[in-house]
């Protein structure tokens, strides 16, 4: 059986970045979330966190790195959203909250159709109910939140990213046949909702990883680094990935998308996005260095939320209870206690 929570040994001594974030505030029209996150898709926003006061509203925008936040600045303020002028400014304090509300952070991704897609329910958690225009707000415990299903977990995204780097869309078809107890490897979270990215602990995975990084260790002083003309969207590359006090490993990552001398990239084996120069990647587009699938895949959990700071690069155990319906490939995950 694999190890508990808080366990260092096995798959996660190779793992050890720590999370962080920053937010940016936004000053416009009455948008919904989903909007927002279209309008930062190039960045790869975590969370939205929205505020309405009176006739103006504001989003407190998690993006992840002090980096892509100078880069929405640069990108978005003083544009026009709506026939309004958008005022985007980076801002280190929390999102203020509705008195009364209890301690535990609060989310507004709210879906006013259980069913509707993109959107995801898990249980016993609190959230925040806005009345109708001109009301004041009141606060109200919800036996069931709504979560707007992660861009970067959708199955448009996924099929996007598995044709571009791997040829092949049959590693999706392999999710579903999960199921029972399991051991995760947590490798990224979505901060402040249930899902997450984890490495299905199997033997198949053991062997997978020992190739993969074996055949990267040896090929990253042989690759040479990407021309500045062949960076865009969608191109294959190798990059660092911190690992934490393990200290940086190449691995392979997914460019998408560029903005001046720097790139947005999904390093495809974790789950996660960073922020990098254009010119620290290199060129890793043979084939050979995409035949093993993704070491990662996406999760949600069955109940409450997954703090970053006590699980990632932790091995969980609990059992596959489903999957959500309309993206049947991230499997519900419950702990066990």
């Amino acid at each position: 059986m694999p190890p508990s929570r808080g366990s260092s040994q096995g798959l996660d001594q190779l793992l050890g970045s720590r999370f962080f974030t920053t937010s940016t505030t936004w000053e416009g029209p009455e948008d919904q979330i989903e909007e927002i996150r279209c309008l930062l898709k190039d960045f790869s926003p975590l969370h939205v966190h929205r505020v309405q006061n009176g006739c103006r509203c504001f989003a407190f925008v998690d993006l992840g790195s002090t980096q892509k936040v100078a880069l929405a600045i640069q990108a978005l303020n003083g544009k026009l959203f709506h026939k309004r002028k958008l005022y985007v400014n980076s801002n280190n304090r929390s999102p203020k909250r509705t008195p009364d509300v209890t301690e535990r952070p609060q989310e507004l991704l709210i879906s006013e159709k259980a069913s509707a897609q993109g959107f995801a329910g898990t249980t016993a958690c609190p959230q925040l109910t806005p009345k109708a225009s001109g009301e004041p707000c009141e606060t109200e415990k919800s036996k069931t939140s709504f979560f707007a299903v992660p861009m970067e977990m959708r199955g448009s995204f996924l099929v996007l990213l598995l044709r571009e780097c791997f040829r092949d869309l049959g590693w999706l078809a392999t999710i579903p046949s999960i199921s029972g107890e399991v051991g995760l490897l947590v490798t990224s979270t979505v901060p402040q909702t249930p899902f997450f990215w984890a490495m299905h602990i199997t033997e198949t995975l053991h062997q997978n990883m020992q190739a993969l990084f074996s055949a990267l260790a040896e090929a990253e002083e042989r690759q040479p680094y990407l021309q500045d003309s062949a960076v865009r969207r969608g191109t294959r590359g190798l990059a660092k990935y911190h690992l934490g006090d393990y200290g940086p490993a190449w691995n392979r990552c997914w460019v998408l998308d560029r903005v001046d001398s720097w790139v947005v990239v999904m390093f495809v084996d974790f789950g996660r996005s960073a922020t990098i120069p254009v010119q620290s990647l290199r060129t890793l587009d043979g084939d050979n260095f995409w035949t093993i699938p993704p070491l990662t895949q996406p999760f949600m959990l069955e109940k409450g939320i997954l703090s970053s700071n006590q699980v990632i690069h932790r091995i969980l155990k609990g059992k596959i209870t489903g999957a959500l319906n309309l993206e049947s490939h991230i499997l519900k995950f419950e702990e066990f206690e």
